[in-house]
């Protein structure tokens, strides 16, 4: 059989795992990065040619640009796939793919995982609970929604990541006086209202339009606390036999269907309202979660969703059958905060429990494992409060990405 050729991009450090496995299965590896990312730890070993993207002034790669370098090098190299590594290359990806007609994931159905509004409407349309939300197209239509739709509100871009961006608003009147602020660029943004509520994530991997592998979990602090208050980031797994995680794998695998999610990662998230004790869907995408929820999640289950999202991958390219392999059935817990400190000693936290430890500059991280959710729970306490203590460093929150 020939050896088949995945180009795999991202504007972020991220993907290692995915590119070693890519790799390991006898696949050729290409990368597209960001040219400050150059002396990054990538897998080196795993990765047939490097290509680098300079960014503009804003932070910005240009697609025509992108696209004319690939098509010169499609003179004399096959590309059987093309990944997106990080959720800012979703839409680029999808481009990639429509202009060269390479097999995946199109432009529309990738907008309804990058494009909050066009989310939210796909959700709604099948059937899914969402919180009241408008577009920031009408002024008629925005004074409609303040009228009807009790406060406070969010605002938030369309196509960001994670909370960046976001803004809560309390009256019509500081509504208007942000939309006036956002000028010419207020289209790329909507209105929803702020539900109070617990947040949870589900990471699962799809196959043949099945969630094959999930995980559900829960938030402690919302990325949007950890962004606005300057909070330290903590998530949980939920244990596999309780109502909620019955509940989310049921509602991920009808939002899967709706949203035509056919082979791949994804990342979901969701709100229980406090006032109703129902699930609304918040977003999704088609990508590995961030901020290490990768390794908790193989810290609860074994199975590292980059590496074994490639395995898929190179199964399907070759046209042979994928099977998920034997899992585990642990809970996990990641717990992530800047540090004031450039190389925190945490060699304090000497728990057994400890399954991977950050060691990234100025940050401190633990990702725990245990049989018993409870006892991640009351670790995650105490290591937040030791944490917040001797450790913790707030930045303010950015109001847009680099990229």
């Amino acid at each position: 059989m020939d050896q088949k050729t995945f180009l795999c991009i991202t504007c972020y450090f991220k993907g290692a795992a995915f590119l070693r496995a890519c790799k390991e299965d006898g696949n050729r590896v290409l990368l597209v990065t960001s040219e400050k990312l150059q002396t990054e730890e990538w897998p080196w070993a795993s990765i047939d040619e490097v290509f680098y993207m300079r960014e503009d002034e804003n932070g910005y790669w240009h697609n025509d640009d992108l696209l004319n370098a690939l098509a010169f090098l499609m003179r004399r190299q096959k590309i059987d796939r093309v990944i997106a590594l990080d959720d800012f290359d979703v839409e680029r990806v999808a481009l990639i793919r429509e202009e060269f007609r390479i097999p995946g994931m199109g432009q529309t159905t990738a907008r309804h995982f990058r494009d909050k509004l066009a989310m939210r409407i796909k959700a709604r349309d099948g059937g899914i609970k969402v919180p009241p939300f408008s577009p920031l197209f009408n002024d008629a239509d925005i004074q409609h929604f303040i009228n009807t739709i009790p406060a406070p509100w969010v605002v938030k871009p369309r196509s960001e990541a994670s909370a960046t961006g976001i803004r809560k608003i309390s009256s019509g009147d500081e509504l208007w006086h942000h939309l006036h602020d956002l000028g010419d660029q207020r289209h790329h943004y909507l209105i929803e209202q702020f539900l109070p509520g617990d947040v949870f994530h589900v990471d699962a991997l799809s196959y043949q339009a099945k969630n094959i592998f999930l995980r559900s979990s829960k938030y402690l602090n919302t990325p949007f606390e950890v962004a606005h208050a300057g909070g330290i980031f903590r998530t949980a797994t939920l244990e596999e036999t309780s109502a909620n995680h019955l509940k989310l794998a049921e509602l991920n695998q009808t939002l899967m269907k709706v949203f035509g999610m056919q082979h791949g990662a994804s990342h979901s998230e969701y709100i229980k309202s406090y006032e109703d004790d129902q699930f609304y869907f918040l977003e999704t995408s088609s990508r590995v979660g961030g901020a290490h929820i990768a390794e908790m999640v193989e810290a609860a289950s074994g199975l590292n969703l980059w590496a074994e999202w490639a395995h898929l991958e190179s199964a399907l390219l070759e046209g042979r059958p994928y099977k998920l392999p034997e899992v585990t059935h642990h809970q996990g817990a990641a717990i992530i905060s800047l540090s004031r400190f450039e190389h925190p000693a945490d060699d304090g936290f000497a728990d057994p429990e400890i399954w991977w430890r950050m060691r990234k500059k100025y940050h401190i991280g633990f990702i725990l494992q245990s049989d018993h959710r409870s006892r991640l729970l009351t670790l995650l306490e105490e290591y937040g409060n030791r944490i917040a203590n001797e450790f913790h460093a707030a930045l303010e929150a950015p109001k847009r990405s680099s990229h």
